[in-house]
């Protein structure tokens, strides 16, 4: 029998299109699929609903929110001014997987920006994520948006599909959309254009050269001064599991250490870009093919796969140092942070 507090997955048709929007105006969360990560979305104008995401995640009072809205001409109405940058910048890559922060408007809730002057705010792509913000904002006499942080616990891997999300919350009553699995598979590009020039706060898949050349101009860079965002502490996206970045040069030896070890070893998995790690007893290699974008959608669901199959260490080939990689490498650091090829 279902319990009455847990999660439930409906298609996303449009009556359960319908009926998600009819959650959020009624101060429930609701799971959202978007292109990138699928979130944990409430109504990002009532602070009661707000208060639910951080209290079903585990998040940090003043770890900021992005506001979803369904185009530039409504992200307007959550920002006190709107650069130039942010016009060129939207007209280039939204729908899309960036985030933009910008001065916050006046009837922005301090719980959503974390009590800074500023906000982030995104224009999703995904299809459904449109139909429901479109929905949601009715006549648009009001600015209507959704905050939507990656719906899972806080600090914990991003959910790429609806199960994800219903694994998270397991005790959580929510109406979750399914719309298939993410399509890029990290979370939004952040670009802070609040300042006298534009920096990139969180890699992701439009890129900072992509970016640059919209723009004409070089990036600034992320310094101390620069507003909080999301997905931004040291340790983030972590598995359950011990997890390790390890160079190639490094993960050779640590492999041929393992194979000559007398003693009994724990299961390990080992993720691999540039070559076939030697298969042996009590180890598991996977191989992903060596471009970001392959990595970038596979990572999320990999990482929770291997979470469940209760690995003792799971062991990741450190990706190249390239521009195209800075998302993925990103994620990597602050999944691995804190741990050392010494654990082993």
């Amino acid at each position: 029998m279902k319990r009455p507090n847990a999660p439930f997955i409906e298609p996303a048709t449009a009556d359960n299109v319908t009926r998600a929007v009819a959650w959020l105006r009624a101060g429930s969360l609701i799971g959202l699929p978007t292109e990138t990560v699928y979130g944990l979305a409430a109504d990002a104008g009532n602070a009661d609903a707000v208060a639910k995401i951080f209290a079903a995640k585990g998040r940090p009072a003043d770890h900021p929110l992005i506001v979803h809205v369904a185009s530039a001409e409504a992200a307007k109405a959550w920002a006190a001014s709107w650069p130039a940058a942010a016009d060129k910048l939207a007209a280039a890559f939204w729908p899309g997987p960036m985030t933009l922060i910008v001065k916050r408007a006046s009837h922005v809730l301090d719980a959503v920006t974390g009590g800074q002057d500023t906000v982030g705010l995104r224009v999703p792509s995904h299809p459904v994520a449109q139909a429901v913000l479109r929905e949601f904002a009715g006549d648009g006499a009001v600015p209507a948006g959704v905050a939507a942080p990656s719906a899972n616990q806080f600090g914990q891997v991003s959910p790429t599909t609806a199960q994800h999300v219903a694994e998270e919350f397991p005790d959580q009553l929510l109406l979750v959309l399914d719309g298939g699995a993410s399509e890029v598979g990290i979370e939004s590009t952040i670009i802070d254009v609040s300042g006298a020039a534009p920096r990139v706060l969180r890699p992701g898949r439009v890129r900072a050269g992509d970016i640059e050349r919209v723009l004409g101009v070089p990036l600034g860079e992320a310094t101390d001064d620069a507003p909080r965002v999301s997905g931004a502490l040291a340790s983030h996206y972590a598995p359950r599991t011990q997890t390790l970045m390890l160079a190639e040069p490094r993960l050779r030896m640590q492999l041929r250490a393992f194979r000559n070890a007398k003693a009994a070893q724990p299961m390990r998995c080992v993720i691999t870009h540039s070559f076939d790690a030697e298969p042996m007893e009590r180890l598991r290699t996977i191989r992903l093919a060596a471009d970001a974008e392959t990595w970038e959608f596979e990572l999320y669901a990999l990482l929770r796969e291997l979470d469940q199959e209760r690995y003792g260490t799971l062991i990741v080939e450190t990706p190249p140092e390239t521009p195209e990689w800075d998302a993925v490498n990103d994620r990597l650091r602050r999944a691995t942070h804190g741990s050392s090829p010494d654990d082993l």
